[in-house]
């Protein structure tokens, strides 16, 4: 089952992996369920099962946050350890039991600077530390970087992205405020309906570390962050 590690001693795992998912008012009930969905089929799914249990550790540690604007983000499932079938799938439950907090605006920024600090003294050591961020809109708030370079400059090792809709300017908006990092990435699900298959292709590249070719994902072309940032801080245990 997934079970979150004791404070009192870091679980090694290949990957600790956050979730943010954005539920503004632009996402209807019914699109938030495909999103809701679409993260639960992918935890269910045996190929993303396989690719945890093959990694060099066999385990991964994930956490989903729901956000939408400056001062709205909750933990919607918190950091779990998943190292099979039964953990993946204990994980996908939470995810289906997990209710929508809130609605309003979009600001992503905040959702990284929220985001950001939970790694810190989570119970867990990863060999890289991933955020990820999924949205259908631009920031209601100025467009800044600072939340993105923030987070990779206090450790963190990627910001990869999924957007939905087809906008080239939504995918500008990512690819310059929140795709940053070593082999950030982005996908493109260019409608809810396509979200699942997006989600699935993400975060089957997220665990393999992105060294798998994926149909359908935007790589982060040469920026200072793609090879200059690197993770600047190990969790001591405790």
């Amino acid at each position: 089952m997934a079970v979150a590690a004791t404070p009192s001693h870091a679980t090694a795992v290949d990957l600790e992996l956050q979730l943010l998912v954005d539920v503004s008012g632009s996402i209807s009930s019914g699109e938030f369920a495909l999103q809701q969905d679409g993260y639960e089929a992918a935890f269910r799914d045996a190929g993303i099962i396989s690719a945890i249990e093959n990694g060099t550790i066999g385990s991964i540690a994930v956490q989903l946050i729901y956000w939408s604007s400056s001062a709205s983000q909750a933990i919607g499932v918190d950091w779990a350890l998943i190292s099979d079938g039964t953990s993946a799938n204990a994980f996908a439950d939470a995810v289906a039991a997990a209710g929508r907090p809130f609605n309003g605006g979009t600001v992503p920024s905040a959702a990284i600077n929220y985001g950001a600090p939970l790694f810190n003294d989570n119970g867990f050591e990863g060999t890289r530390l991933v955020m990820d961020v999924s949205g259908d809109g631009t920031g209601n708030a100025s467009a800044s970087s600072a939340a993105r370079d923030a987070a990779l400059a206090g450790g963190v090792d990627a910001i990869n992205g999924l957007v939905i809709g087809s906008s080239t300017s939504l995918q500008d908006f990512y690819m310059a405020n929140i795709v940053g990092g070593a082999g950030g990435f982005l996908v493109v699900a260019n409608t809810f309906e396509d979200f699942a298959a997006a989600v699935l292709t993400k975060i089957g590249r997220e665990i393999v570390g992105g060294e798998v070719p994926i149909p359908g994902a935007i790589p982060l072309m040469a920026t200072g962050l793609l090879v200059l940032w690197r993770r600047s801080r190990r969790k001591a245990s405790v």
